[in-house]
């Protein structure tokens, strides 16, 4: 037999899902992506500008040591030549003077003249690329072509220089010993046959060696070929400007600013306290997320979604007590805490009207109990009528006795009816200013009142106020167990709905899920214009053709003391509940700002 009432628990997500996630989650920061990509694009039409006027010649050249057999191939010329010391030399000023002198350059615009230069060496070659920038092509094919002569001369003269102090080397040792041989030969010429002229033929046949060979050294170094390179690709006039064009600067710009977009929003979205996803809000509360109200139909409406024109809402609601029925936990008891993190409830309290409203539609008897004992608006803003459940016990004393509408204690014994169009009816226990909450919520009546669910086929659905501002529904956790949550995910904080979850499970509850709604209206239009509290109901009461909804109120007990009179004397008009006067159409009333 498969079980179809099961814990709702989080679903596992696997790593592409998360990943999914957080890709969606980055593409909420539009304006850091808009603004990366307004960056790069600027940067890209710089750089199409910059580069418009600009052109580029290059001149190769390859560079040789001097041998005296080119073609012998036991000569490594990367052993005779260091290519990195030579590309400096290139870059020297030395050379940029020689280029000057050729070209005409002032000093003043000498600097000019070296900048514009860059030489590099490709890999495993002896080439030096000589690359001039200028902003004609003439003057790039020009410039590039005399520092390659300034070059190529200064290193012919450089290599003239040093075999000439080889050779001027050698001649001065071959002098001295040639002078000595002279002289000895005309010693020798004098001297008569005997050892002393044997002796003087040795030293002859000696200084003559050394001469030799000093002549030798010297008749190597005036045949080494000494050319420093040759130019194998001499620099010409570009036909096109340096750079990847406008088209393509553009391009790269907005790819790169989309990047840095990307890197910006990431960062953003680490350090963002806000959950973003129905995935942060799951985690955070370790419980599903049941619904995600329409943007349009989040604030500023009627507390019934039943009726209107557009049934998004009221299927979303329906949706959502469709998956609580479904919940084991939430099955077994059909108690039903609404609560909202912080801040206003103006969606917790529609979203426990509607709900009610869906298991009435389902044939239960849905008790509905407004615990937000310091701003009860639901008896004002909801088609009421006087009446008494036939399931319900009233608490605190005899049915439709006056004392059970004069007692100050809240709950007081009286049941409204709201009338939920083609949903059916449910039953609401309006809440009442009382001068001690937590007396209140913690009292016998209450708990006797909430035990409601316990009757066969009925559901009792609490609402109270923000469970962070307030302790309100805290007190009454043990005895509700499962707790709804109501929030916008770009409202609260991570740690908030850790935190709820953490008092809610240390009072004894159950996060049964939550309900997800886009910021209300008042909250969108800014910090500093329409304050959050400010009740919405006031714009309504300037159209004379709308019915005004009176709040719903007892008269005060004869038999009570002076402090209760002087409160009850502070409120609005009194009139007997049930009477017709606090029955409103459907479609009129309007949320009012909790």
């Amino acid at each position: 037999m498969i079980e179809t009432n099961r814990p709702a628990s989080v679903p596992a997500e696997d790593e592409p899902d998360l990943l999914r996630d957080q890709f969606k989650q980055l593409l909420r920061y539009r304006r850091l992506l808009g603004a990366g990509v307004g960056i790069g694009l600027l940067g890209g039409v710089y750089l199409g500008i910059s580069t418009s006027d600009t052109y580029v010649a290059t001149a190769d050249v390859v560079l040789r040591a001097p041998t005296d057999d080119p073609f012998n191939p036991s000569l490594a010329p990367d052993k005779a030549i260091n290519i990195g010391s030579e590309r400096q030399v290139a870059l020297s000023s030395s050379i940029a003077n020689e280029a000057a002198k050729k070209l005409g350059v002032t000093a003043k615009d000498f600097a000019g003249l070296r900048s514009g230069l860059q030489v590099t060496n490709p890999p495993q070659t002896m080439v030096l690329r000589f690359t001039y920038t200028a902003s004609s092509a003439k003057e790039a094919a020009t410039r590039a072509n005399a520092m390659t002569e300034a070059y190529l001369l200064k290193r012919q003269d450089s290599l003239d220089v040093t075999r000439d102090k080889m050779v001027k080397g050698y001649q001065d040792q071959r002098d001295p010993v040639a002078k000595n041989l002279e002289e000895l030969v005309k010693q020798i010429n004098t001297m008569p046959a005997g050892t002393g002229r044997d002796a003087a033929y040795a030293s002859k046949t000696d200084l003559q060696s050394k001469v030799n060979t000093l002549n030798s050294n010297i008749a190597k170094l005036q045949a080494l070929d000494m050319s420093p390179g040759r130019v194998t690709s001499p620099a010409t006039p570009p036909s096109d400007t340096d750079g990847p064009g406008l088209v393509m600067s553009l391009a790269l710009g907005a790819a790169v600013g989309l990047a840095l977009g990307l890197l910006a929003a990431w960062v953003r979205l680490v350090f963002d306290p806000a959950p973003r996803s129905e995935g942060d809000v799951a985690r955070a509360l370790r419980a599903p997320v049941l619904g995600y109200l329409p943007r349009a139909k989040t604030g500023g409406g009627p507390l019934l979604a039943a009726g209107e024109e557009d049934p998004r809402l009221a299927e979303e609601f329906r949706s959502v007590a469709f998956r609580l029925a479904y919940d084991s936990r939430f099955a077994d008891r059909r108690r039903l805490l609404v609560v909202a993190p912080r801040g206003s409830s103006e969606t917790a309290a529609a979203a426990a009207v509607n709900l009610a409203a869906s298991f009435a539609e389902t044939g239960k008897d849905v008790l509905l109990i407004e615990a937000d004992l310091r701003t009860p608006v639901l008896a004002s803003q909801l088609p009421t009528g006087a009446g008494r459940p036939r399931w319900s016990q009233t608490p605190g004393g005899a049915s439709g006795s006056p004392a059970a509408h004069g007692d100050s204690e809240w709950p007081d014994g009286r049941q409204l009816v709201v009338d939920a169009g083609e949903s059916g009816t449910f039953d609401l226990i309006p809440g009442e200013p009382v001068r001690n909450v937590p007396r209140a919520l913690t009292s016998p009546r209450a708990t006797r009142l909430i035990s409601e669910a316990d009757s066969p086929n009925s559901t009792v659905v609490v609402l109270a106020p923000p469970v962070l501002s307030y302790a309100d529904a805290l007190a009454l956790v043990d005895r509700v167990d499962g707790v709804l949550v109501v929030c916008d995910p770009r409202a609260v904080h991570r740690t908030d709905l850790s935190r709820i979850r953490e008092l809610i499970s240390g009072a004894g509850g159950t996060v049964l899920g939550a309900v997800l709604h886009a910021p209300l209206p008042g909250e969108k239009r800014g910090r500093g214009g329409k304050s959050k509290g400010a009740p919405a109901a006031p714009a309504q009461a300037s159209r004379p053709s709308a019915p005004q909804a009176q709040p719903l109120t007892r008269q005060p007990n004869q038999g009570q003391g002076q402090g209760q009179q002087t409160h009850r004397q502070a409120e609005p008009e009194q009139h007997i509940p049930g009477d017709g006067t606090d029955t409103v159409a459907l479609r009129t009333v309007r949320m009012g700002r909790r």
